[in-house]
């Protein structure tokens, strides 16, 4: 499915299945060896969410500049989805993560699960109808200061698990977000205002990128409703 810039465009991994038709026994062998079920998440939600007090200091630390241009962008710029481990890439790590109950394959591709997206309140049950959102998008970062990186840095941006960049919500939310920042679009849940704008801040500030004066303003309007 086509994107605007800076979206998170899911392109879904062949799925491939052994069929096992000796007895039982042997067939549900097979089928464990072939199946991974992950019934507590490692986190619930991305890494290293600053509190309100350490997402204030680092949005003051910030830098504000003028938003830079879209010379010269590209999204292959951004290599992603990588390989993380054994047969698992960035969105399937994420996937698993983020997800309830996940049932993986072989191939590590989500067979069954449940994923609730904060941004807008929704559980869906297939991975095909959840994307793997940039909080900070691709083509923002280029716009504030990504643009001089090399491509290694910006893999390693694109690919972030360690800080809060990463985030599993539904397909349709993402899109309507695109390469979106926080001074014309939030998360359709007022609720979730507060931990979108810690996970913004601690991205640019981490990576250290610039924001815009209304950037800025918009993100302190919601840091302010937080309660930590």
């Amino acid at each position: 499915m086509p994107r605007a810039q800076g979206g998170s465009v899911f392109r879904p991994r062949a799925l491939s299945r052994r069929h096992w038709f000796g007895p039982a026994a042997a067939t549900l062998a097979a089928f464990a060896l072939s199946t991974t079920t992950l019934t507590t998440p490692a986190y619930a939600t991305p890494p290293n969410i600053p509190g309100k007090t350490t997402a204030q200091s680092e949005l003051n630390a910030l830098t504000v500049a003028t938003e830079g241009s879209m010379t010269g962008y590209s999204r292959d710029l951004f290599p992603h989805w990588i390989t993380i481990s054994g047969t698992c890439n960035t969105r399937e790590e994420v996937l698993k993560r983020d997800g309830t109950n996940v049932v993986v394959g072989s191939d590590c591709y989500p067979d069954s699960g449940s994923w609730y997206s904060p941004y807008d309140g929704i559980t869906e049950h297939a991975a095909s109808d959840i994307d793997i959102d940039h909080v900070v998008p691709l083509a923002e970062a280029w716009r504030s200061g990504a643009s001089s990186w090399t491509t290694s840095k910006r893999e390693d941006f694109a690919n972030d698990l360690t800080y809060p960049q990463l985030i599993a919500v539904t397909d349709n939310v993402n899109q309507s977000k695109s390469d979106q920042d926080p001074t014309t679009w939030t998360p359709p849940l007022s609720s979730y205002h507060c931990t979108y704008s810690k996970m913004w801040i601690r991205s640019k500030y981490h990576w250290g990128l610039t924001l815009q004066s209304g950037e800025k303003t918009a993100l302190q309007s919601m840091l302010n409703t937080c309660s930590s």
